[in-house]
């Protein structure tokens, strides 16, 4: 990784390389399109598409959702490899940082899978390979026989001490939460470790895009709290470093909905979060379009950012965002034609701006 220090920013480069790269992203009507398809129709739609090389090379081994699934990863991780390859400077170390969510995405792929018996080739070809764990990691990953393993495996890395403090809970649990919160947490701590001093405008723009991630992670697991009715601590789910709540804000919130509500529409992201809000503020409202609206605001939001500081990082972000949405998409589409789910069921799986 390129360190923090360094100036020889390529910002204007890099993003008018991504620019290209939006022009690719599946539309509405593509995703209509592909509502009326089987899993193999699916799968020969993007053989003419972006993922053709993908296709290509995967279908000798798999077909079905199985291919589509394996050919959305890989091209995920080649788009990410694409944007380090072009990045120097000062970019190369913020995007280097937050890619490393595709670490942290895995980590949590490889404890879901050992947790519920998954074989270990499944929990491998799961893996997107677009953050900083190497192969070798990534392999011992996909062979551990349970949860303690997968931990221990992860000990030299960022996610060590956070997994093996939270591996108690998990034990008296029996639930994963406390490890994916752990995970979680620690992915953003060290995406944000020494940037609060940075003085110039490109590392202060990946500032203000992280916080908007992380207010917008926050409200997600308020509301997860205030719905479950669990005895649950808020302040184990909070993440340090955005700009809405304390720990003690959120804290005090989480079981009055209305005040929540009001705080989040009086708030500087009160436009993107409209359309979410309006889902969760009817009483027994769906938790699940709540949540997809959150993820189209924060779509949004990103691709205001883009456009008010072109010469930032904030268009790369912005863009991987979106490549994000649409490898969810499809496969939100290709799972649901296989279990055989309506258009109508479909749809509200997706995040469509």
């Amino acid at each position: 990784m390129t360190t923090i220090g360094r100036d020889a920013s390529n910002y204007a480069y890099v993003n008018a390389r991504v620019r290209s790269r939006w022009a690719a992203l599946l539309d509405e009507e593509d995703y209509r399109t592909l509502m009326r398809m089987g899993p193999a129709e699916i799968a020969r739609f993007l053989e003419e598409s972006e993922y053709q090389t993908e296709i290509d090379e995967l279908a000798s081994r798999h077909t079905g959702v199985d291919l589509v699934e394996y050919a959305l990863n890989r091209n995920l991780a080649k788009h990410c490899e694409d944007l380090l390859s072009w990045a120097e400077g000062r970019m190369d170390d913020l995007l280097t940082r937050y890619l490393r969510k595709f670490d942290a995405w895995n980590v949590k792929t490889a404890l879901r899978g050992v947790y519920s018996e998954t074989d270990a080739a499944t929990i491998e070809t799961d893996f997107i390979r677009a953050g900083e764990l190497d192969e070798r990691t990534l392999a011992q990953l996909g062979e551990v026989n349970d949860v303690g393993e997968a931990v221990d495996v992860l000990a030299d890395t960022i996610f060590g001490e956070p997994l093996a403090a939270a591996y108690g809970d998990f034990e008296e649990s029996g639930s994963l939460v406390p490890l994916e919160n752990a995970t979680d947490r620690a992915f953003y701590e060290h995406l944000l470790k020494g940037l609060g001093a940075a003085t110039d405008s490109g590392t202060r723009e990946f500032v203000k895009f992280l916080q908007a991630e992380i207010d917008f992670r926050n409200v997600r697991n308020a509301f997860r709290l205030a719905r479950s009715g669990a005895d649950l601590d808020p302040a184990e789910y909070y993440i340090e470093g955005g700009r809405l709540f304390s720990a003690s804000e959120l804290n005090s919130l989480v079981g009055q909905r209305d005040e929540l509500i009001t705080r989040l529409r009086d708030s500087s992201y009160g436009d993107e979060l409209d359309a979410a809000l309006e889902e969760i503020e009817v009483e027994g409202g769906s938790l699940i379009a709540f949540e997809h609206a959150l993820d189209a605001a924060l779509l949004s939001y990103s691709d205001h950012l883009s456009h008010i500081f072109p010469l930032s990082v904030c268009p790369a972000l912005a863009y991987v965002l979106a490549k994000e949405r649409e490898v969810d998409n499809i496969r939100a589409i290709a799972r649901g034609r296989e279990v055989g789910l309506s258009e109508e069921e479909i749809e509200e799986e997706l995040v469509i701006l």
